[in-house]
Parts: structure tokens; C-alpha cells; sequence
């Protein structure tokens, strides 16, 4: 599967990850003429969150991408009880086995998903714990009613179990409203289909100073994350699971410089090992430079990518954008990005790459258009705009 196709189906099974112990709306399983999915769950960074948390309801899959409420043809998972669970216990490697459920073989190209609703009996079933604050009931009106209807691609073989790992990226998930002191639930999710648990890791180790919610490492590809997460209490850091691929490491934290290692394999076979407890990687300490701005409409997302000096160009920072105002606050660092090889066996040694200090793209996307706009940071930035259609 793609990394294109993995972003096409990724909402599918956000709604499949409820199918743990419940019934679905065909015949089917091993030994039918149905086929099994295997679901667990996972997490990247917090981003400013002690808890994020979500409860569904039921699940509605159809394999038409055009069938209406009443059509015949659903399969329907519903949870009893709905399940709740908080996000952010799910990061670094750990996974949430959800179950697994058989359904009708074939391919499914619309799912609505259902999630409870957060009412006088169960105020929070979907909710938010910012640092320092206090829990937040999360707005989630689409998803309540009908479900949020997605338009997706799952094909479910015959007697075969699909394992997959669903991938909710908490930090991009929640959108802020303003000084209003609420939240929205904007859900960004990705899968990857586990082919064997001997691989599609990679392994390494921080300074364990910078085990903290603001340093975040991903496996990028072209710029696009993959996987991310944050390091533990020890420093270290294990992104699980990773479709079989070459990929870009990216270490970002507050105040540091970025480091960023190519070529860096992963298979199905072994583990990739960058480095060890004795050798961790300690970016240097980095003067920082806040750009700001506003972007129209607010349902629109902000980043900040940085090309290397030949290559290659990775997302450096991902910008939170206000779904009130559309404003956005980043702070990127001026010191020159460090940089390494990969070679298998060795510890990476790293250069700085002076051309590409305080040099940055930022990258406005909105219902599938993109606009850019370079920014240098070694200077003092005037606020960007970005307005779409």
C-alpha cells in the first residue's frame, strides 16, 4: 500500500477501530466467504494536551460511496457500551489492541462514524485536558447525528485477517476556538497495515533532558509525516508501526537546533537502531524566531517546511490555526539544521548546514489548494496572510 493509499483510507478505519466485540451486518469470517480486520490504536505527540479523549459510539460502513441513510446494504458496529479512550496513553510505540470483527469480503468506500454525545449524563464522552487546565468537552456536532460521513477505500479479502494500526494524531486533532475556551474535534488520522511485528520500527535515543511534549521525532517522507512521536522519561524514542520504506528522521524540540538524518530504512524483518543510551543525540540550543499570521478560512492548516541544502525538504513545524480567528503562532529556530547519512551499525555524525539557517516555506492548505510563502528568520518576519477561495 501507498503512502497515498494509506492517507485515502485512513478515516475507514478510524470507525473499523470500534469493531472489538461487536457485531457487524453480513455474514462472514474465517471459514465463510467473509474476511476479519484486526484493529489497534495509536498516538502521536500531545502538543500541549495531558489527555485527549474520544468515545464511539457505532460505525456504518456501506461499498457504495453514494448510499443514503435508509439503502440497504450497511454494516452496522455498535459498541455496548461505547468505548472511551484517552488518546495520549498511546504514544511511542504502544499500541491499544481494539479487537477484531468479521465483515462481508469486499471493498468499502463510505463509513459514518458515531461518536457519543457529550450530554448531561456524560458531559465529557469526548473531551480535552489542556496542560495546566482543566477538562474541556470537545465539539464534535457532525459526528453525533447521522456520522461523519467519509468517502474512503478498504478492501476486506476472505478468510484473511487485515491487521491494521490506526494512527490519531492528537497535536493537529484539536483546534482551539478562540479565547472562548473551547475546542474542536478536527480528526487527523492515518493507517498502516502491520505485515510483522519483527520490524517497521526505528529505534534511537535523545538526551533524556528533552523528554518533554515540546520535542517531537517523525519519519517523514517528501516532507510528509509519517510517524512521530515523542521520546520517553529515558530519552528514548520508538516510532511503531512504519510501512516498509526510506524516510527522512526528524528531531524538533523548543529552543533547539533541528536534526534531520537521511536514508534511514525500514523493513519487516528487524528493527532499525540509530544509536544508543551512551551516544544520544543532543541538538544544540537554538535562538528562535515567532512568525505569526491569519489564515482564510480557519478550517485551514499551516506548516513550516525547510529544504535542505541539496536536499531533502522536511516539515519543520506545524503551526496551530485558531478556529475563530484563523491566526497562527510558529516558532522556528535560526541556528543552522544539523544533518546525517544513514549507515547502518554506526552512530550518525552531523554537519551543519549553514546555508539553510532560518530559511523556511511556510505552506497554507485548504480543501486540496496549497499557497506558500518564503520566510527568512534570521530577521524579524512581518505577519503572513493567507486568504483561499
Amino acid at each position: 500500500m501507498t503512502l497515498r493509499h494509506l492517507w485515502a483510507a485512513a478515516l475507514v478505519c478510524v470507525g473499523l477501530a470500534a469493531c472489538g466485540g461487536s457485531s457487524d451486518g453480513g455474514g462472514g469470517g474465517i471459514g465463510g466467504t467473509g474476511g476479519t480486520l484486526h484493529v489497534q490504536l495509536t498516538d502521536a505527540p500531545s502538543c500541549g494536551y495531558d489527555a485527549v479523549n474520544i468515545t464511539v459510539d457505532r460505525v456504518r460502513v456501506h461499498q457504495s460511496p453514494t448510499a443514503s441513510d435508509s439503502d440497504a446494504g450497511w454494516s452496522e458496529i455498535v459498541l455496548s457500551p461505547a468505548r472511551r479512550v484517552d488518546l495520549l496513553t498511546l504514544s511511542n510505540g504502544v499500541l491499544e489492541d481494539l479487537g477484531q470483527t468479521a465483515l462481508p469480503a469486499g471493498t468499502y468506500t463510505q463509513l459514518r462514524l458515531v461518536l457519543a454525545a457529550n450530554d448531561a449524563t456524560n458531559p465529557f464522552a469526548n473531551s480535552v485536558v489542556p496542560t495546566g487546565g482543566s477538562e474541556t468537552a470537545l465539539t464534535t456536532p457532525s459526528a453525533q447525528q447521522s456520522g461523519l460521513k467519509m468517502n474512503v477505500h478498504i478492501d476486506v479479502p476472505a478468510n484473511k485477517i487485515a491487521d491494521v494500526v490506526l494512527d490519531f494524531d492528537a497535536c493537529k486533532s484539536v483546534v482551539k476556538r478562540g479565547n472562548s475556551g473551547q475546542y474542536n474535534l478536527k480528526p487527523v488520522i492515518t493507517v498502516v497495515p502491520v505485515l510483522s511485528d519483527a520490524g517497521l520500527r526505528v529505534v534511537g535515543y535523545l538526551d533524556p533532558t528533552l523528554a518533554a511534549d515540546t520535542t517531537q521525532v517523525s519519519l517523514q517522507q517528501a516532507g510528509v509525516v509519517v510517524k512521530a512521536t515523542a521520546p520517553n522519561s529515558a530519552g528514548q524514542f520508538v516510532l511503531y508501526p512504519v510501512p516498509i520504506g526510506s524516510y527522512d528522521l526528524v528531531v524538533t524540540s523548543a529552543g533547539r537546533a533541528t536534526v534531520v538524518i537521511t536514508g534511514v530504512p525500514v523493513v519487516d524483518t528487524a528493527f532499525t537502531t540509530l544509536n544508543g543510551t551512551a551516544t544520544p543525540f543532543v541538538p544544540p540550543s537554538s535562538a528562535t524566531r515567532t512568525v505569526t499570521g491569519t489564515v482564510t478560512p480557519a478550517t485551514a492548516t499551516v506548516r513550516a517546511l525547510q529544504t535542505l541544502t541539496g536536499g531533502p525538504s522536511i516539515e519543520a513545524a506545524w503551526a496551530a490555526v485558531d478556529a475563530t480567528s484563523g491566526a497562527f503562532s510558529v516558532d522556528l529556530p535560526i541556528a543552522a539544521p544539523l544533518r546525517a547519512a544513514y549507515a547502518a551499525g554506526s552512530t550518525p555524525t552531523f554537519t551543519p548546514d549553514s546555508t539553510a539557517a532560518g530559511k523556511y516555506l511556510l505552506e497554507a492548505a485548504s480543501a486540496g489548494a496549497t499557497k506558500t510563502q518564503a520566510i527568512d528568520a534570521n530577521a524579524a518576519v512581518p505577519p503572513v496572510t493567507f486568504t483561499f477561495p
